[in-house]
């Protein structure tokens, strides 16, 4: 009876005390210490930045422009030429044109499905998402983990921070606030990536979960931990599943994020000079972009950046005014934002250690419809992977004259998937294992040989 009024004290204290500045985050923060406990790391020196643009962006639009077409398919576009002579992109991403020495682009990437949820799922892991009774697949525990899921368990957390992280915003749409393919999934909530979700949020600053609450400053927190220290001296005895020490640990953490040294300093990009943010782009997706560099040049393994530019309703899902919208909201911020950190990159010494990969949850028809739109299509869609041993500056895979099946060298969507992690390491023999002890393969897949080595 003494010890379960302990366990109640303890707990009450911990919720009054720190009044929910750093609990929640110690909470995840001990998971992940926690998971380290037990779980075996084994970490490359090759790390991964996914832009996921949300909506699905359109082939004929940006990377597999089809100008012969009749007017029942062709876009209003013009392909431009790249450095690199035969290949062409869209005359809206110019400095990506600039920069195709640094990426492969694969043209015949498909799969199955014309259903947001269950694009974003299989982009996102490569695998198929578990049964579901109606509806688009929402996040479920019932599924195989993202890519960052997997390697956290995989690897372990570096150097102070989670090994992987979603940031700025979750992958939705205004009917969905969350497709199925953005956690761990069946590995269990310990290795979820630490997702950054507020919409209000600026990247670049701390979040507002990461602050202490208003009229609380970081001395103020302090006094109260160390208060909840002295309380706990006497009644943490703490069995192998508490594991008091690794809570500790992950608390302590949590308040030094609010410390001038932390190494939590990677998410804010004031060090940066304005011309590198400018050049970005001063908007949620290039300043998501440079955090994403700053994160994976401090060790983080995996970083996923969702589109985001103004608001999330307005992103790659292009039913109308297709033309319009990718031309003055979409491929502008894109294209600088991406050629940025290419740029950036290889001149910081980290693009032979970084993977970008670009991908949506598909393509759009070859067909536009009435509404000046291209709508949801699976059968075909472009891709992109540079860095990390990524040979660039070619072409994998085409698509028919009017972009709408692969011609050859199809690449299933598991197959880039494995792809992406035979880059960090990892193949169909890799196993993680889920919250139940029993052992999964991370992917199904067979990676594309030809676009790296």
């Amino acid at each position: 009876m003494a010890a379960k009024h302990d366990i109640q004290r303890r707990l009450m204290l911990r919720a009054g005390l720190l009044a929910g500045t750093t609990l929640s985050l110690a909470d995840q923060l001990f998971r992940s210490e926690l998971s380290k406990a037990r779980t075996g790391s084994s970490p490359t020196n090759k790390n991964c930045i996914l832009l996921y643009m949300t909506g699905g962006p359109a082939q004929q639009e940006t990377f597999d422009m089809k100008p012969d077409c009749d007017d029942r398919f062709r876009g209003e576009f013009l392909p431009a030429s790249t450095k690199i002579p035969g290949i062409q992109i869209c005359e809206h991403l110019p400095g990506l044109a600039s920069q195709i020495d640094k990426y492969a682009i694969i043209r015949s990437t498909w799969h199955e499905s014309n259903t947001h949820g269950v694009g974003v799922h299989y982009n996102l892991t490569g695998l198929k998402h578990a049964p579901r009774q109606r509806g688009e697949p929402q996040v479920s525990r019932d599924d195989p983990p993202s890519i960052g899921g997997a390697l956290r368990q995989l690897r372990g957390d570096r150097n102070g921070l989670p090994a992987a992280v979603h940031l700025p915003v979750r992958i939705g749409d205004q009917n969905n606030f969350r497709w199925g393919g953005q956690h761990a999934g069946f590995l269990g909530q310990q290795y979820d990536p630490l997702t950054l979700i507020e919409e209000s949020w600026k990247p670049g600053t701390l979040p507002t979960s990461f602050l202490p609450p208003e009229g609380v400053g970081v001395g103020r927190l302090r006094d109260r931990v160390q208060l909840l220290k002295n309380v706990e001296k006497s009644t943490i005895t703490g069995s192998k599943d508490d594991n008091p020490e690794l809570y500790q640990q992950a608390r302590e953490r949590a308040l030094s994020i609010l410390q001038s040294d932390s190494v939590w300093k990677a998410f804010l990009i004031e060090e940066e000079t304005p011309t590198t943010i400018d050049r970005y782009g001063d908007n949620k997706f290039g300043r998501s972009c440079l955090v994403a560099r700053r994160l994976v040049e401090r060790g983080v393994s995996f970083v996923t950046v969702p589109w985001m530019h103004l608001h999330s309703t307005k992103n790659f899902d292009t039913h109308a005014n297709h033309f319009k919208v990718m031309k003055d909201l979409l491929l502008p911020p894109m294209d600088q934002a991406m050629s940025a950190l290419f740029e950036d990159l290889q001149q910081r010494g980290l693009l032979d250690t970084t993977l970008v990969a670009w991908t949506g949850e598909f393509g759009r028809t070859p067909t536009i419809n009435r509404n000046a739109g291209r709508d949801h299509w699976g059968k075909v869609y472009s891709t992109l992977l540079a860095g990390a041993g990524i040979r660039g500056g070619q072409v994998y895979g085409s698509t028919d004259n009017i972009g709408g099946e692969p011609k050859d060298h199809p690449v299933y969507v598991s197959d880039f998937i494995a792809t992406i992690y035979k880059v960090l390491g990892y193949d169909s023999s890799t196993l993680v294992h889920d919250r139940f002890g029993r052992p999964h393969p991370i992917v199904q897949g067979t990676p594309v040989k030809a676009l790296y080595g």
